[in-house]
């Protein structure tokens, strides 16, 4: 998706391709694609400035129904032949805007994104803010689930998984990967490295660059693919186009994909470590002089990271099952603390290089669950609220933090451990997200009031292990 494209590249598309199809996709509250679909008499240039009408009423966190009329604005920047239709179909991502005063519909994540880029230029901090997510998901044979009042019910299946060692499978083959042992193994272990390659592929036709795929660390089939860190707003359209390509390659193969951050207990979780860094002018600004090469800058980024990052979770890890995968002593990192390398530290300074282009720094709480444009413009909220208040991170720690004692773990802050006490935290701090009419206080009261209402569903509701611990009480 390069982003010189303009309309007139897009018409070229349209005659180069024989297109029949156009199809038009934005993003809902939660984070999910929503789109609809006209054939060529509904298309012309002026779409790109004029937009095309909708009724948002129906949008899980939008519009009353007395006030649905929405316009989308295609973007002809990320312009795409989708092939997952069976005719020749253009995809354009959109975003939305009020159809009377044309302004950005507040609670549009992507629009979102477009505002936090230009606080960003308006602060005259930087004028980039990169970001690059490593989304972790898992590839399974089988999901089954149901629940109701009198019963609740889930599994998931995998070939690879170690569960299956005794399994009937006319042979079994034995090739099962161990809990926590997933990270790196070649074939036959490995039964899913065509299907990653093929999503790489399809991505980068996309347009979206490709650094490196691999199975992750937990067994049945989980997965991470890296993709090039981009500008905040681009890197949500690839993220978006991330999630559509891989499950849908995945269900061409009679396989599921799914980014829930816990989907199996006793076994690693998904999460999305977020790299980021600022530059202005086309030079990078975290590198400096300070504690592993970082400017004042990035230490006091990570200062505004660390001060919010329990009101940041309610946000980057929006999910009831989130909190299944943030457990502390546990592989996750739950600990608010920031140090070079080491990956129990919620925030790590990569050291791969001493290029200063390549100096960053990587949040590693997020999971892929987040809506990408809301996560992102809610770090760089949080940073630069940081460096405006030059919020100092305080000292790095550089053990162990899974192996410290507990007097010393006790002095180490850590985020919420429910989706409830992110909601409270982000409650009592969110001054921060409203900086440059980036987030508005309707945004944040409804955010809230639907992750609350996500939270009560679970927290009503009897769980399958509660027979298993409490039903001869």
């Amino acid at each position: 998706m390069p982003n010189q494209k303009t309309p007139s590249d897009v018409s070229k598309m349209i005659k180069d391709h024989e297109v029949k199809l156009v199809d038009f996709k934005f993003t809902d509250l939660p984070g999910a694609w929503q789109h609809f679909t006209t054939t060529l008499t509904e298309y012309n240039e002026d779409i790109f400035t004029e937009g095309l009408g909708f009724d948002g009423s129906s949008i899980r966190g939008w519009k009353a129904i007395n006030a649905s009329d929405m316009l989308v604005i295609p973007d002809p920047a990320t312009a795409w032949i989708d092939i997952f239709n069976a005719e020749p179909t253009l995809s354009l991502i959109c975003t939305i805007v009020e159809p009377i005063t044309r302004e950005p519909y507040s609670r549009d994540p992507r629009g979102l994104a477009e505002k936090a880029e230009a606080y960003l230029q308006s602060t005259g901090i930087a004028d980039t803010a990169f970001f690059g997510p490593e989304a972790e998901f898992f590839i399974f044979d089988d999901v089954r689930f149901s629940t109701s009042g009198n019963s609740s019910f889930h599994l998931v299946e995998s070939v690879e998984g170690h569960w299956n060692s005794a399994r009937e499978e006319g042979p079994n083959l034995g090739y099962k990967i161990r809990p926590k042992e997933g990270y790196f193994p070649v074939a036959p272990a490995d039964t899913l490295q065509d299907i990653r390659n093929e999503m790489c592929l399809e991505l980068e036709k996309a347009g979206i660059p490709i650094e490196r795929q691999h199975h992750e660390v937990a067994t049945a089939g989980q997965a991470e693919i890296d993709i090039r860190f981009a500008p905040l707003k681009t890197m949500g359209d690839h993220l978006q186009y991330y999630k559509y390509i891989v499950r849908n390659v995945a269900r061409k193969h009679n396989k599921t994909v799914t980014f829930m951050p816990k989907p199996l207990f006793g076994d690693n979780g998904s999460g999305m470590h977020t790299h980021m860094s600022l530059w202005k002018d086309d030079k990078p600004l975290f590198a400096g002089n300070g504690y592993a090469g970082l400017s004042d800058m990035a230490l006091f980024f990570i200062g505004g990271i660390l001060k919010h990052a329990p009101a940041l979770t309610c946000i980057t890890n929006p999910t009831t099952n989130s909190y299944k995968r943030l457990v502390p002593g546990f592989e996750a990192p739950v600990n608010l603390a920031y140090s070079a390398r080491n990956r129990s530290a919620a925030i790590r300074i990569p050291t791969y290089s001493a290029n200063p282009k390549s100096k960053r720094i990587e949040f590693r709480t997020p999971d892929a669950a987040a809506n990408p444009y809301v996560a992102f413009a809610a770090l760089l909220l949080a940073g630069l609220d940081g460096i405006q208040n030059r919020i100092d991170p305080g000292d790095p720690l550089d053990k162990n933090l899974y192996e410290l004692p507990p007097e010393e773990l006790a002095e180490v802050p850590s985020v919420p451990d429910s989706l409830g006490g992110a909601i409270a935290a982000l409650e009592n701090d969110h001054a921060f997200l409203l900086r440059g009419d980036v987030f508005n206080a309707d945004f944040i009261n409804n955010w809230i009031e639907m992750k609350q209402k996500e939270y009560d569903s679970l927290r009503l509701r009897p769980h399958p292990y509660e027979f298993q611990m409490y039903y001869d009480v």
